[in-house]
C-alpha cells in the first residue's frame, strides 16, 4: 500500500522538480499554477465532496478540540523555545512557530489522503483547513506584526487579517458546502459533475507545484534550531494529536489515523513565504526543505502501518 501511495507522489513531485530545473517549466507558471489549486481546483473538490455528506458525518466537534488544541500547544510550545531559550525575536519566534504546528494540508494532504480514504478525505482536509487558518496563521500574523510594531498588535491589522480568512476561496468553499448540507441542498447534476472533474486535478497539479516549488532552496542554513524546527513539526505534532486523540473514546480509527497523518505532513509552501517576507529567508526555506524531505519518511511509515 505505502508505494501504492508514496511512489506515484514521489513521481509528481521528482517530475515539477525536474521541469523546473531544467527550465522547460518557467517558476512563474508554478506560481500560475499553485494560484489554480488554490482558488479553483481544491475549492471545487472541497465543495464537492462536503456537499454530497450528510450531516452527521461532518458534525465533528471532537476533531476540532483535539486537533485544534494540539496545534496550539506546539505553536506555545515552539514560541517559548525559540523565544526565551534560543532567544529569537518576538516576530522570527511567531513565524518559526507557524512551522512547527501548520500542515501543508491543502497540497500534499489532500493528494495523500485522498489515494487512502477517497472523497471521505474532504472531511478531515476542511476541518484542518478552517483549524489552520482561523488560528494558525492567525496567530502568526499577529504576533509577527507585534514584534515589528513594539509589542502592539493594530486593529487594521485584526481587521485585514479576519477579511483575508473570509475572502480565502478554500474557506469559502467549505462554506458553502456545510451550507448545503445543513440546508439539505442538492447541487445540480451538471454542476457536479464540473465541480468533480476540477477538484480530481487539485492532487496532481498541486504535486507537481510542490516539486517545482522545491527549485533553488537548500539545506544550506541547517543548525540545530532548524533540526529541533522540524522535529517538533513531523514528529511531535502527530504524536501530540495521536496522544490525545486517545483521550475521546467516540473518536474513530479512521478520524484518528487522518488527523496524525496531516499533523506529520511536511510544512506549507507559506511558512516559506512569510519566513522571507520577515527576513529569515534560508533558516525558513532550509527548514521547509528538511520538513518536506523527511516528512514523506514518516508518511510512508505512518501508511504501511495502518492502510
Amino acid at each position: 500500500m505505502v508505494l501504492t501511495v508514496i511512489l506515484p507522489i514521489c513521481l509528481l513531485l521528482l517530475l515539477g522538480f525536474f521541469c523546473v530545473k531544467s527550465e522547460f517549466i518557467l517558476p512563474e507558471t508554478i506560481k500560475g499554477l499553485s494560484q489554480f489549486v488554490f482558488k479553483i481546483s481544491l475549492p471545487a473538490f472541497l465543495l464537492q465532496a462536503l456537499a454530497s455528506q450528510r450531516l452527521e458525518k461532518i458534525w465533528n466537534p471532537s476533531y476540532f478540540i483535539v486537533y485544534g488544541g494540539g496545534s496550539l500547544l506546539i505553536f506555545a510550545a515552539a514560541f517559548c523555545l525559540y523565544r526565551y531559550y534560543f532567544n529569537c525575536r518576538l516576530t522570527e519566534s511567531g513565524v518559526l512557530s507557524m512551522g512547527a504546528s501548520m500542515s501543508n494540508t491543502g497540497f500534499i494532504g489532500t493528494a495523500i489522503l485522498t489515494m487512502l480514504i477517497g472523497q471521505h478525505a474532504a472531511i478531515y482536509l476542511s476541518l484542518t483547513l478552517i483549524i489552520e487558518n482561523l488560528l494558525i496563521v492567525a496567530l502568526t500574523l499577529m504576533v509577527a506584526e507585534a514584534g515589528l510594531h513594539q509589542g502592539r498588535v493594530k486593529a487594521q491589522l485584526l481587521k485585514q487579517t479576519l477579511v483575508n480568512v473570509v475572502k480565502n476561496p478554500v474557506i469559502l468553499s467549505i462554506v458553502f458546502g456545510m451550507t448545503c448540507v445543513f440546508l439539505d441542498i442538492k447541487i445540480p447534476t451538471y454542476a457536479a459533475h464540473a465541480l468533480e472533474m476540477l477538484g480530481k486535478t487539485a492532487s496532481p497539479i498541486a504535486l507537481f507545484v510542490i516539486g517545482g516549488s522545491l527549485v533553488g532552496m537548500s539545506l544550506k542554513a541547517l543548525n540545530v534550531q532548524s533540526i529541533i524546527l522540524v522535529g517538533f513539526k513531523i514528529v511531535l505534532m502527530p504524536l501530540t494529536i495521536f496522544i490525545l486523540f486517545g483521550f475521546l473514546p467516540e473518536v474513530s480509527q479512521e478520524m484518528r489515523y487522518a488527523g496524525t497523518l496531516l499533523a506529520a505532513l511536511p510544512m506549507p509552501i507559506i511558512f516559506g513565504i512569510l519566513g522571507q517576507n520577515y527576513g529569515l529567508n534560508d533558516k525558513a526555506l532550509t527548514a521547509l526543505m528538511l520538513s518536506t524531505i523527511l516528512g514523506f519518511v514518516v508518511i510512508s511509515g505512518l501508511i504501511a502501518l495502518w492502510w
